[in-house]
């Protein structure tokens, strides 16, 4: 597994943002006395809902990126590929959660956050092609 630890590490990142990200949105829930589960004042200039809603985002995007990123390496795509894709999803995550905790225009539906959002799910079905065409080869 050594020529995939960069990968490794970039999954257990994406892991550790879902989990942080779930202890973040449990305390800020708890911290104004508001249920656990949907926060139902669904509005983006309420920075509870996005704390949600960023979370859960997180929480969706992992698992087929996780699965397809582990199924990559039992079918031994190229580790540098491999890699790069981790990372740029990293990182494009990492974005999306910034834009959508600052609020704003830019976190709005159809703008930046959405963007972000998007190309994280192209990075994902990339990674889904990818480790289906080595699979198959």
């Amino acid at each position: 597994m050594a020529p995939y630890a960069m990968s490794i590490v970039g999954v257990l990142l994406l892991c550790l943002l879902s989990v942080v990200l779930a202890v973040y949105s449990g305390r800020s829930k708890g911290a104004v006395g508001a249920l656990s589960g949907p926060v139902l004042d669904a509005r983006d200039d309420n920075k509870l809902y996005r704390i949600d809603r960023v979370h859960m985002n997180s929480v969706e995007a992992l698992t087929p990126f996780a699965v397809s990123a582990v199924i990559a390496m039992l079918v031994e795509v190229t580790p540098a590929l491999l890699a790069g894709l981790v990372w740029l999803h990293l990182a494009i995550r990492l974005a999306h959660l910034i834009v959508y905790l600052r609020g704003g225009e830019a976190a709005k539906g159809g703008h930046l956050r959405t963007v972000l959002y998007v190309s994280s799910a192209l990075v994902t079905m990339a990674l889904i092609v990818i480790a289906g065409w080595a699979a198959l080869t």
